[in-house]
């Protein structure tokens, strides 16, 4: 179409609307409307589920640590029975839990979903391998643990008895129970009790006073010596097993390694010599470091009792030498309690003894005379010839005096068989003398002294 004024163009560029544009926007409109009564219905369904179903009651808040201290700072509280529940409040925030945060339902956690108080009388047990796995594992492959299980012997030491409850400290506290020089304490509140001995028939007895005179007890206590061994370094903390368990600190062929920990260098000359050889290989008769020093009452090894006593203790595997060294002068003048001879150490050594043909012996040919100057400055290897343990049975070790023995025995029987038998003869003839009245001359009164 033409109109006046120029060509004509589409409908949309005068701004009137078609019939068409209009029926196109209804469509929309009806479209959207459409689409929010669907939602408005799934919304309207939603609540009305939500409203329908039941409603999960909120889990109570757990106590905090002033809840519980509420009853339990009352110096006077106690349980049922008498004993004492207090806990200072001051005391356990100076504890390594208290310094850590953690809280009371930590270790009490069946007080964590506690809703009402007072609790009830009867909680469960703290659960200290929750946080310390390993050391109760290690517990309870103890003795302690073994105790209480097998034997029903409560009285063996538990996690508490040891570290405490509410006041725990580190190890390097000074106050704690477990401090290097606190631990004879702690231990000796069960080893040092008689009845507790006697109840958990610990047949070693109180060893917490023996080690107190010991030379370890006197360095730790009286010398106050941190070095100084303390239990838990001879027996473990917490997997502390018997002496006869394999896998003990203190079982047999272990000791020596044990002890070597400290002394370093002795442990070197023990391995070496052969004692140490024989352990390494098995044999259940070679001394380990308690056979001659004992466990729980070591002593300086340079005061004359002992020099004296480990005389004997040598002698309980070594009988025989023993015994021909005690027959020597050496042996009897030791044996009347002087200790300013020759003992067994003298001679041998102490931790390095080997065997006379071994040339690092102390006895060997090569070191006997050097070993004798240590007292006899002048000695010879004419006087190194000595036989300290001359056995005058032995014809294979000294025939010499073998024979010399023999000879004075025979000696000995034919004098005393002569004279014993003169005498048996002489003791007949008396007594028939006697009889004849002939036993004694007459004497002759009127006789003089000059005979007239």
């Amino acid at each position: 179409m033409i109109r006046a004024g120029g060509l004509s163009g589409p409908p949309h560029a005068t701004g009137e609307a078609s019939p068409q544009n209009l029926r196109v926007s209804g469509i929309s409109m009806i479209r959207v409307s459409l689409l929010c009564c669907r939602v408005a219905l799934v919304l309207g369904v939603a609540v009305s589920f939500a409203a329908a179903s039941p409603q999960k009651a909120a889990a109570p808040k757990p106590p905090s640590n002033d809840d519980c201290l509420a009853c339990h700072s009352d110096a006077g509280a106690v349980r049922a029975d008498g004993r004492p529940v207090a806990v200072k409040p001051e005391t356990f925030a100076e504890s390594i839990h208290g310094m850590g945060g953690l809280a009371c339902v930590d270790c009490h956690t069946d007080l964590a979903t506690l809703a009402e108080f007072p609790h009830a009388e009867k909680l469960k047990p703290a659960q200290c391998g929750t946080c310390h796995e390993k050391a109760v594992a290690a517990y309870d492959s103890g003795v302690h643990a073994q105790a209480r299980r097998s034997g029903g012997n409560l009285s063996a030491a538990a996690c508490a008895d040891c570290h405490g409850s509410h006041d725990i400290r580190p190890s390097a506290d000074p106050g704690s129970r477990t401090h290097h020089a606190r631990l004879l304490d702690t231990c000796g509140r069960c080893h040092g009790d008689e009845e507790i001995i006697k109840r958990g028939q610990i047949g070693i007895g109180n060893v917490v006073d023996l080690f107190k005179d010991s030379i370890h007890g006197k360095a730790l206590i009286k010398s106050g010596l941190s070095v100084a061994p303390t239990c838990t370094d001879c027996h473990g903390s917490h997997d502390i097993r018997r002496k006869s368990d394999p896998a003990s600190k203190v079982f047999r062929t272990t000791i020596p390694g044990m002890c070597s920990s400290c002394h370093e260098g002795i442990g070197r000359e023990y391995w070496e010599s052969v004692h140490g050889t024989q352990v390494a290989k098995g044999s259940p008769l070679a001394p380990v470091c308690t056979n001659c020093h004992t466990a729980h009452e070591i002593r300086r090894s340079d005061v004359e009792g002992w020099k004296l006593e480990v005389i004997t203790e040598c002698g309980t595997c070594h009988e025989h030498s023993l015994e021909t060294y005690r027959d020597t002068f050496h042996g009897q003048v030791t044996a009347l309690g002087y200790a300013r001879v020759a003992s067994c150490a003298d001679c041998h050594g102490a931790h390095n003894v080997f065997p006379k043909a071994d040339p690092r012996s102390m006895v060997s040919d090569a070191k006997r005379v050097a070993t004798c100057q240590q007292c006899h400055e002048g000695a010879t290897p004419s006087f190194a010839e000595f036989d300290p343990h001359a056995d005058p049975e032995n014809r294979e070790r000294n025939p010499t005096l073998f024979y010399t023995a023999q000879f004075m025995k025979m000696l000995l029987v034919g004098v005393f068989s002569f004279f014993g038998l003169l005498t048996v003869l002489w003791l007949g003839r008396s007594v028939q003398l006697k009889a004849a009245g002939a036993w004694r001359r007459p004497r002759n009164d009127d006789a003089t002294e000059d005979g007239e």
